[in-house]
């Protein structure tokens, strides 16, 4: 099994960056990451101004995935996500939901112990780790890797944790893929624009789709596949999400535009995966009894 350590870290999904470690489909690979602050964040005494946002939200990577090109989809399936005992949430005035309200910056501590996040010592919550930061390098130039797009990005999906695969549009050779901002736990929409930050470890194997590339990502659960979108607003994105899941589903039952659209007034979920980045994102979610990962991926 390769490591790579959480000092191997970019702030951007580019071809340009090197590949710090490179790994054949379906070996195992292990990802230290940092945390959404870079390490900078320690305790309620921590002035979130003084932060130095060059180094917020990095990702461990790039890795580069032997025989992956243009044009197919990588596979990245999420083995097992190693939290440590205690995570960072923060507030910051003019971020998030509430951004139009007066309120001061805030820092708070949280222990994470039996498989749970102990927001006070009488208010917990169930861990359930998830990768907020995942995707790999797009056709041209540098994206941040605080922002989303066709190539993954800051997606923030509470259900992309231990056991989902996420299905990546492959646009450079090696994919060089990247990973980072863990999350102890998170709830659709991140709306104080932070969750339970924590650094980690992820382990990950990877398998290619040869031939076919997603219109946008695609996550796999044991119940659903997820077509992840943003845009500018939730209405566009959402917009978009239920267009790639209605085409998913016409071509999945040979179905024409109309009998694909009602249907999906009556399967698919449109969830919101986060409202505190400058592009908004959404999920649309299809039951897998109604659809293969071959009809969601295309052609």
């Amino acid at each position: 099994m390769k490591i790579v350590t959480r000092d191997k870290i970019v702030y951007s999904f580019s071809s340009q960056h090197k590949p710090a470690e490179h790994v054949a489909p379906k070996e195992k690979i292990l990802l230290e990451m940092a945390d959404a602050f870079g390490s900078q964040v320690s305790d309620k005494q921590t002035s979130i101004e003084r932060l130095d946002w060059s180094k917020v939200n990095g990702a461990t990577g790039p890795i580069f995935v032997n025989d992956t090109a243009p044009g197919d989809t990588l596979a990245v399936h999420i083995k097992q996500i190693r939290l440590p005992r205690r995570g960072i949430i923060a507030v910051i005035p003019n971020q998030g939901v509430l951004k139009g309200r007066t309120f001061k910056s805030a820092v708070k501590a949280v222990s994470i112990r039996d498989e749970q996040v102990h927001f006070e010592d009488d208010v917990k919550l169930k861990a359930k780790p998830m990768i907020g930061t995942i995707g790999v390098a797009p056709p041209k130039g540098k994206i941040p890797t605080g922002t989303l797009g066709r190539h993954g990005g800051n997606m923030d999906v509470k259900e992309m944790g231990v056991g989902a695969t996420l299905y990546l549009p492959v646009f450079v050779e090696g994919a060089l893929f990247a990973a980072g901002d863990l999350h102890a736990v998170q709830a659709d929409g991140e709306v104080c624009v932070s969750a339970a930050e924590v650094l980690g470890e992820v382990l990950l194997s990877f398998d290619i789709v040869k031939g076919k590339s997603a219109s946008w990502p695609v996550l796999e659960t044991r119940e659903s596949l997820a077509f992840l979108t943003c845009a500018d607003s939730l209405d566009e994105a959402s917009v978009l999400a239920v267009e790639a899941a209605v085409e998913a589903l016409m071509r999945e039952h040979n179905w024409n535009f109309e009998k694909a659209y009602m249907f999906a007034s009556l399967a698919v979920d449109v969830k919101i995966n986060q409202v505190v980045d400058p592009k908004k994102g959404v999920r649309a979610v299809v039951p897998k009894e109604f659809l293969t990962v071959e009809s969601a991926l295309g052609g």
